[in-house]
């Protein structure tokens, strides 16, 4: 092949490579740190179905992803948090909560020396982050947790706004009327302890993971994969649970009967004898209207996937899938997006 025939090959190939990307979908996403694990999951193995299809999405918490989706600057945001009212108002374009996966915010720790499984009330945890309770050695933790050191405890939270946080001091908001008078349940918090603060779950885990005698809270994969202790937590039913996906299940099964037609609802607390009381439902904000045709009908292709093919990954990742009532009620939904 002549010198001319490879170049003019070599531009045909380059023409073709360029005609391909300029049919790629690009798709950008922002929000909740809570579901990162199992989106990172599902938009590889929707790259995997749909190859013009790349999903991008940005680990930043719920706060950043509800401004991010507002100002427009993103195609969908995600968030642990509902949406207010106002914050709905405020979108360019009306915006419905989709219900993904149930997901456990777990108390984790770090506690030198101690090797038994920690028992926590809520009132104990929202004692420690109001700083009544400063010392891992004090007798109202020391009634369930025998062999505790006497050491000061080390508060960690989260620095940035955040779902977690929402649904985290949401549960000490229902327990403790203490909590819900000086701090309440938001996703920026003004935290009485000052404590450390971390950005995202990762940075509570890590910095849980090098302190010693510390506390923070995270979705339960942070904490399986970190190989950090998780307190088990009391419910209303008086006993110490785990948050494991039977039971953030439990804790889901009333909600799925009576889940409101926007799907904001909150099932922390939830009654039932093994539902675990720090559990939340994590959602997609997805706005129903795009200009652009084809990322309209890779979105509503993805959310379809979503609800039938991507919960079968929910399991090893430590999330619960929806319940089946819920699922339907999403599929229906989805017919919103035009």
């Amino acid at each position: 092949m002549t010198s001319q025939r490879i170049a003019v090959a070599t531009l045909t190939a380059l023409a073709a490579a360029s005609l391909v990307c300029a049919q790629d979908i690009q798709i950008t996403g922002a929000g909740a740190t809570f579901p990162n694990p199992i989106y990172s999951k599902w938009f590889s193995e929707f790259h995997n179905v749909r190859k013009d299809v790349q999903i991008n999405y940005q680990s930043l918490g719920s706060t950043a992803g509800i401004k991010q989706l507002t100002a427009g600057t993103v195609d969908f945001g995600a968030a642990d948090i509902p949406m207010t009212d106002e914050q709905m108002k405020a979108t360019k374009v009306p915006t419905i909560h989709l219900p993904t996966v149930l997901g456990a915010v777990v108390p984790i720790y770090n506690i030198t020396g101690y090797s038994k499984e920690l028992k926590l009330s809520g009132e104990e945890i929202a004692d420690i982050y109001l700083g009544k309770i400063t010392s891992w050695g004090d007798k109202r933790l020391a009634a369930n947790n025998p062999g505790l050191p006497d050491k000061p405890i080390v508060v960690v939270h989260r620095s940035d706004g955040s779902g977690t946080s929402f649904i985290f001091t949401d549960f000490l908001s229902k327990v403790s009327p203490d909590w819900k008078a000086k701090a309440g349940a938001n996703a920026a918090v003004s935290w009485p302890v000052a404590g450390l603060g971390g950005k995202g779950s990762e940075g509570v885990t890590g910095i849980v993971k090098q302190t010693p005698f510390s506390i923070g809270y995270v979705e339960a994969i942070y904490a399986i994969q970190n190989k950090l202790g998780s307190a088990l937590v009391k419910n209303v039913a008086g006993k110490f649970v785990e948050g494991k996906l039977a039971n953030v299940t439990a804790a889901a099964a009333g909600a799925a009967k009576t889940m409101p037609a926007d799907f904001r609802v909150s099932i922390t607390n939830a009654g039932g004898n093994d539902s675990y009381p720090i559990a939340s439902f994590t959602w997609l904000l997805i706005p129903t209207k795009f200009e652009d045709a084809g990322k309209r009908k890779a979105i509503v292709e993805f959310l379809h996937w979503m609800v039938k093919d991507g919960q079968k990954y929910t399991d090893a990742l430590g999330y619960a899938p929806l319940p089946k009532e819920v699922a339907a009620k999403v599929e229906a939904a989805i017919a919103q997006v035009k």
